[in-house]
């Protein structure tokens, strides 16, 4: 199996065809990662009031601790410093929800603009190729069977008319050489209905 052209002009478009869509797929990795990063800062609010809502619950609860101390109005005095503790335990709550939303919104946004435009540019670049492969594997294959010279020299014959330009004329045309047998034009003929696809007698 050859991933590649033997001629140089079609190897070279296959090449650059190949690294234009790496090229594009790396692009739209690496730019689906930094719309992650920057929605991502969004999520910097909820960890400052996850932060200051910890702080602060831990400070009312050790407040709580030390009223529940004091004689006689010591469980008067702990019930709202407890309340508030828990209060501020919500707001952390609220914090760490608000975080856990910023990430699902990022990881669902940055698997669409990741997964879509991939999609795309495999469609695009990966059916002609394999094809290409395929194609070429086929026309090896007719080449190296026995008879399959004057098969390929019938898909010239068949072909742009353009693509035979370069080859000298034989006397009655190239069909009646073909008819003929004639070796010299058949080998010709060959090469030119492996050039279409790429490849080398």
């Amino acid at each position: 199996m050859r991933l590649y052209a033997q001629t140089p002009a079609r190897r070279n478009r296959q090449l650059l065809v190949d690294l234009t869509a790496l090229a594009l797929i790396a692009l739209t990795v690496w730019a689906a990662l930094l719309v992650r990063d920057t929605i991502l800062r969004l999520a910097e609010p909820g960890r400052k009031v996850e932060d200051s809502g910890d702080g602060l619950a831990e400070e009312l609860g050790n407040a709580g601790d030390a009223a529940s101390d004091v004689p006689f109005v010591g469980g008067v005095l702990e019930r709202p410093l407890r309340s508030a503790a828990d209060a501020s335990a919500g707001f952390a709550d609220a914090g760490a929800s608000f975080q856990e939303t910023v990430t699902q919104v990022a990881d669902v946004t940055t698997a669409v603009l990741i997964v879509v435009p991939v999609l795309l540019i495999l469609l695009l670049w990966l059916p002609p190729r394999l094809l290409w492969i395929r194609r070429s594997a086929i026309v090896r294959r007719l080449a190296d069977a026995p008879g399959g010279a004057d098969l390929l020299a019938l898909r010239a014959l068949t072909g742009p008319p353009a693509a035979l330009a370069g080859l000298p004329v034989p006397p009655g045309g190239f069909a009646d050489a073909w008819r003929r047998g004639d070796p010299e034009v058949i080998a010709d003929l060959s090469a030119v209905a492996l050039a279409r696809t790429g490849l080398r007698p």
